[in-house]
C-alpha cells in the first residue's frame, strides 16, 4: 500500500515525465528499437540544458539571485516600487536563470516580503503580484534561447544565430514589458505607502561575497562558457564535461539539484517523435493539420500538454521552426499547465494561502487570457502571422 501511494504521489508530481515514457514505450511497439533510435535524441539540446540547469542550481544555493532582490527593495521608496520591482524580477531574471529558476527563487521571496506589510495588504496583494510575477517569468523568458527548455531546443532545430532569435521575439517582449509596467502602476496604487517594507528590512544578505567569491566567479565563468556553447562557439561536449568536472570538485551536491526529470522528458518525446515520424500515415496526417498554422496550433496544444512537449511533438513534422518559436511562447499563457512553470507558483500559493486556490486559479486564468489576447492580436495586426 505505501509503495502504492509512493507511486501515485511520483505519478502526480511528474506527470508529463510519465506520459513521455508511456508514448516512447507504447511506440517503440509499434516501431521495434534499432539502430535508428540513437539519431532521435539531440543530445546536444540535452547537454546545454543539464550544464545551464547546473550552473543556475549552484547560483541559487550561493542566494545570488535573493542577495539582488534584497539589494534593490532596501531601496523602495512606494508602494508601486515594490510590486514592480518583485515583477520585474521575474520578468529580466528568467531571461537569464530560466522560468522556472526565477519563479523557484522569487516567489518564496515575495510572500517573505509582503509578510513584512502586515496581513490586510498582503491578504489583498499576494494573488495579484504572485500571478503576475509568474506571467512575468513566462513572458520575460521568451527572449532568449536560454530562457526556457523548449527555446534551447528550437533555436537549436532552427540555426539561427542568438541575434535573430532576439529580434524574433522582441517586439513580443516589449510590449509585454509594457503591459506588466501598466498592470504594476495600478496593483501597486491599490496599497497604502505608510506600510511599506522599512529600508533593508526586506531581506537578509544571503550570501557573503567575501566567503562565495571564488565558487561565485566559478558559476559565473561556466555561465559565459554555456552560452559560449549556446552560440556554437565551442563544442558542447567539451563544455559537458568541463561543467561536470568543475561542479563535482566545487560542490558535488549541486548535480543532486539537476532537474533530471526534465531530461528524461525530453528523451521520452524524442523517442515518441522519432518513432511516429517513421509511420507515413500519421506524419502525413500531422503535417497537414500544422503547415500553415504553426503559431495557433503551438498555442492550442500548449493548453492541454504545455509549451514543452507541443515544442517537441509538433517539431518533427513541420520545419517552420520560427513559428513553433512564437506560437509556444506565447501558448505558454493560458491554463496553468500551458507552462509547466506555473505550477511553481501554483504549488507556493496552495501551500501558503490553501483557502484561496480556486481564486487563484481563477484570477490567474483570467489574467493569462488577457496577456495571450494582447499577443495575439498584436501578432495579427502586424502581419507576422
Amino acid at each position: 500500500m505505501r509503495k502504492t501511494n509512493c507511486l501515485i504521489e511520483y505519478i502526480k508530481k511528474e506527470t508529463v515525465l510519465c506520459i513521455a515514457v508511456l508514448l516512447a514505450a507504447v511506440s517503440s511497439f509499434i516501431v521495434l528499437p534499432d539502430a535508428g533510435y540513437a539519431k532521435y535524441i539531440d543530445y546536444r539540446t540535452l547537454a546545454i540544458l543539464f550544464c545551464l540547469m547546473c550552473v543556475m542550481a549552484g547560483l541559487k544555493k550561493l542566494g545570488v539571485f535573493e542577495w539582488v532582490a534584497g539589494k534593490l527593495l532596501g531601496k523602495v521608496k512606494t508602494s508601486r516600487s515594490i510590486v514592480i520591482i518583485l515583477t520585474m524580477l521575474c520578468f529580466f531574471f528568467s531571461m537569464l536563470i530560466t522560468n522556472d529558476v526565477a519563479l523557484i527563487t522569487f516567489v518564496p521571496f515575495t510572500f517573505t516580503v509582503l509578510d513584512l506589510l502586515g496581513q490586510e495588504q498582503k491578504k489583498k496583494m499576494v494573488l495579484p503580484v504572485v500571478v503576475m510575477q509568474t506571467i512575468a517569468a513566462n513572458l520575460g523568458s521568451m527572449l532568449t534561447p536560454i530562457g526556457n527548455p523548449q527555446n534551447l531546443y528550437l533555436y537549436g532545430k532552427a540555426g539561427l544565430s542568438i541575434g535573430e532569435f532576439i529580434g524574433l521575439m522582441l517586439p513580443f517582449t516589449v510590449l509585454s514589458l509594457v503591459l506588466l509596467l501598466i498592470w504594476g502602476m495600478i496593483q501597486g496604487g491599490l496599497v497604502q505607502d505608510k506600510n511599506l517594507i522599512p529600508a533593508n528590512g526586506a531581506q537578509e544578505d544571503p550570501v557573503h561575497l567575501g566567503k562565495a567569491a571564488v565558487p561565485l566567479a566559478g558559476y559565473l565563468i561556466l555561465f559565459f562558457v554555456c552560452l559560449l556553447a549556446v552560440g556554437h562557439i565551442i563544442p558542447w561536449q567539451a563544455v559537458l564535461v568541463a561543467v561536470f568536472l568543475a561542479v563535482f570538485f566545487m560542490d558535488r551536491k549541486v548535480l543532486l539539484e539537476v532537474d533530471y526529470p526534465l531530461l528524461f522528458t525530453f528523451a521520452g518525446f524524442f523517442i515518441f517523435i522519432g518513432n511516429m515520424g517513421r509511420i507515413p500515415v500519421f506524419r502525413d496526417f500531422l503535417q497537414q493539420i500544422i503547415t500553415g498554422r504553426e503559431v495557433y496550433t503551438a498555442v492550442i496544444a500548449s493548453q492541454a500538454i504545455s509549451n514543452v512537449p507541443a515544442a517537441l511533438l509538433l517539431s518533427g513534422f513541420t520545419e517552420n521552426y520560427k513559428e513553433l518559436i512564437i506560437g509556444t511562447n506565447l501558448g505558454g499563457l493560458g491554463t496553468l499547465i500551458a507552462s509547466m512553470a506555473s505550477l511553481i507558483s501554483y504549488k507556493y500559493v496552495a501551500r501558503r494561502e490553501s483557502g484561496r486556490k480556486g481564486e487563484y486559479i481563477l484570477l490567474f486564468t483570467l489574467a493569462n487570457l488577457v496577456f495571450l489576447a494582447v499577443l495575439i492580436g498584436f501578432l495579427v495586426l502586424t502581419g507576422s502571422l
